[in-house]
């Protein structure tokens, strides 16, 4: 079978992108996951779907790069956005079904995309680390010389320890600057650090915000680049109006066979 793909970014969180709505491919985890492989395919933290639905202007399946269906992406779903809009479905502002259920998505300024997440009603504290669900989990630690620091050795520890089982979790460390914040994540289903991750970029912003009931902005700084999240505090460990605002780019397009 020739597969025609498409490949996105979106600060460093890169996707192989189908277009669905015509016929949807039936991939194995197994060849999605060698699609994914950074050596012997194409390359990518995940692979996404675009589909038709009735209700919607899309719905995005997506798939970790393991190949197993995975939670919701941000990044991901800010760049299906951006394919949307380059297929010529000619909108500025996009309704689409995700895995954790309905999002909002607006095209902006400088190639931007801005994606509203789901609101938050909890925050677990873990000694002085903290965990919460922005579509997907997240663990969220703060550390100093975040450049230096062990991503992979002490997220992959956190991601398969016994509190997580069975499904593990993402890990965040995050580190407070003048600027915004810093953070490095290691995502499950990748097995590794990404240059980025829209879920775990916001769940960083929230978990470390401060008491102010106003809408509020915290600049991101990852691996890949700049991202921005925006949000309302309703309460002491709740959060409205919560937007992920990044680059959403195309890099190329091509076929391959499986």
């Amino acid at each position: 079978m020739r597969l025609s793909f498409f490949k996105y970014q979106g600060a460093g969180n890169d996707f192989i992108v189908i277009d669905g709505r015509a016929a949807v491919p039936q991939l194995s985890t197994e060849q999605i996951a060698a699609l994914c492989d950074r050596r012997k395919g194409i390359g990518a933290d995940g692979l996404m779907v675009l589909l038709l639905h009735p209700d919607y202007d899309f719905e995005m399946l997506y798939f970790n790069a393991d190949g197993r269906a995975g939670s919701l992406c941000g990044n991901g779903g800010r760049c299906l956005t951006r394919f949307a809009s380059d297929l010529g479905m000619d909108k500025q502002h996009f309704h689409f079904l995700a895995a954790d259920g309905p999002h909002e998505a607006k095209l902006a300024e400088n190639e931007w995309i801005h994606l509203q997440m789901m609101p938050i009603h909890s925050i677990k504290y873990i000694g002085t680390d903290m965990f919460l669900n922005t579509g997907s989990p997240h663990y969220i630690r703060l550390v100093d010389n975040i450049g230096d620091y062990p991503v992979v050795r002490e997220g992959r520890a956190i991601r398969y320890s016994e509190a997580f089982v069975p499904g593990g979790t993402n890990v965040n460390f995050v580190q407070r600057t003048e600027q915004g914040l810093v953070v490095r994540t290691y995502e499950r289903g990748v097995e590794d650090e990404t240059l980025s991750c829209g879920t775990g970029v916001t769940a960083a912003a929230l978990a470390l915000a401060d008491n102010s009931n106003e809408q509020q902005y915290t600049t991101i700084f990852t691996r890949g680049g700049e991202l921005g999240v925006s949000f309302t505090k309703t309460g002491d460990q709740s959060f409205d109006n919560i937007w992920l605002c990044g680059p959403a780019q195309q890099v190329f397009t091509g076929s391959i066979e499986i």
